[in-house]
């Protein structure tokens, strides 16, 4: 199945000059959502074992969830401040348009647990390395990163500091 021709591209979203990849139309469709889990199952499955999943919010959720249940392992939501009702650790990080940070629940994860990282959309790295790095410094060890598309010339890929990445879908331009 070609899972790009369920996503559309928006233009100037949410800023002039991005090109936004809207995951929706592959949500809304049963065969596509269902195939695009099993292949980030698939791509993934010589990483493991896999204790945990973690993704951030919100798009992540959508594929990190069923990923998990797929390797019987446990979920971690990472999510924007204020969004968690317990202690958290925060990371602030660039985006290719303004700054973000996220946050994750101080005993989310606990030593030695081997963490699988998904989100539907890889850029320039910024939210990913940075949800990598809260796995890391709470004493989890990514074992990699999984996603449903990537944009290859923003080069995120580089800046994750793991050997184990994959992309269902490739957009070689920005």
């Amino acid at each position: 199945m070609d899972l790009a021709q369920h996503i559309r591209s928006i233009l100037d979203f949410p800023v002039p000059g991005i090109n936004f990849r809207d995951i929706t139309p592959l949500l809304e469709n049963p065969t596509a959502f269902r195939y695009a889990v099993d292949q980030l199952v698939a791509a993934t499955r010589s990483w493991g074992p896999v204790d945990l999943v973690a993704a951030p919010e919100a798009r992540g959720f959508c594929f990190a969830i069923p990923v998990a249940m797929q390797w019987n392992a446990g979920f971690v939501p990472i999510r924007k401040p204020g969004k968690l009702p317990y202690k958290t650790l925060s990371k602030s990080y660039a985006l290719e348009y303004g700054m973000n940070t996220i946050q994750m629940h101080q005993d989310a994860i606990q030593p030695g647990k081997r963490v699988l990282l998904v989100d539907d959309l890889l850029a320039t790295g910024g939210t990913i390395n940075a949800c990598r790095q809260l796995i890391e410094e709470n004493g989890g060890i990514c074992v990699g990163a999984a996603f449903v598309m990537e944009l290859a010339g923003l080069k995120g890929r580089h800046l994750l500091e793991t050997p184990n990445v994959a992309a269902l879908v490739r957009y070689e331009g920005a």
